[in-house]
């Protein structure tokens, strides 16, 4: 008798806790159905590049966007540059597009990017950077701070600190 009220009980908590997780992941893919609307759009802006260009973030319209804020004072940013140049190089034929905006003064940067051999764009945002950056989440303003835009132009991903191959794949890959 005790056994059969044992088995009743642990047959009702697993229905009760499957209609759990099947509400649960019912309201997720209705949030996910629902947050492109939610989604930030990338802010149109324009930023001179290390020729004094002024060049529009529209430029690279319809393209799969990874903008990056760094510095070159800042360790984690100047590691994390050579494998998005990696990267860009790989992908660039399939949408992707890397776009460096430096939170630094010109010479420094003009420097570290002959160095390095960079090729994707780097533009130099200086205090307007900065605001560019905060407008788009990096409330604390630290470096680096990545923003990964859809190719409708929608902010998918914000991210502060370094970012590696892998988790960069993962988010860039299915927007592809």
């Amino acid at each position: 008798m005790k056994r059969s009220i044992l088995i009743v009980t642990v047959a009702i908590m697993a229905f009760v806790g499957g209609l759990s997780v099947r509400n649960l992941l019912s309201s997720q893919l209705d949030k996910a159905k629902v947050s492109e609307e939610n989604q930030q759009k990338l802010t149109e802006f324009s930023l001179p590049d290390l020729s004094d260009k002024q060049r529009n973030i529209k430029e690279w319209q319809g393209k799969v966007l990874v903008v990056n804020f760094w510095a070159t004072w800042c360790p984690p940013c100047l590691k994390e540059m050579p494998e998005f140049e990696a990267l860009h190089a790989e992908y660039e034929k399939k949408g992707l597009q890397f776009i460096g905006i430096a939170l630094d003064d010109a010479e420094p940067v003009k420097e570290f990017i002959a160095s390095k051999k960079i090729t994707y764009p780097i533009l130099l945002g200086e205090d307007q950077g900065t605001k560019i950056a905060h407008d788009l989440g990096n409330i604390v303003n630290t470096v680096p701070f990545t923003v990964i835009v859809n190719k409708k132009g929608l902010v998918v991903k914000s991210h502060m600190g370094e970012l590696s191959r892998e988790q960069l794949l993962e988010i860039v890959t299915p927007l592809l």
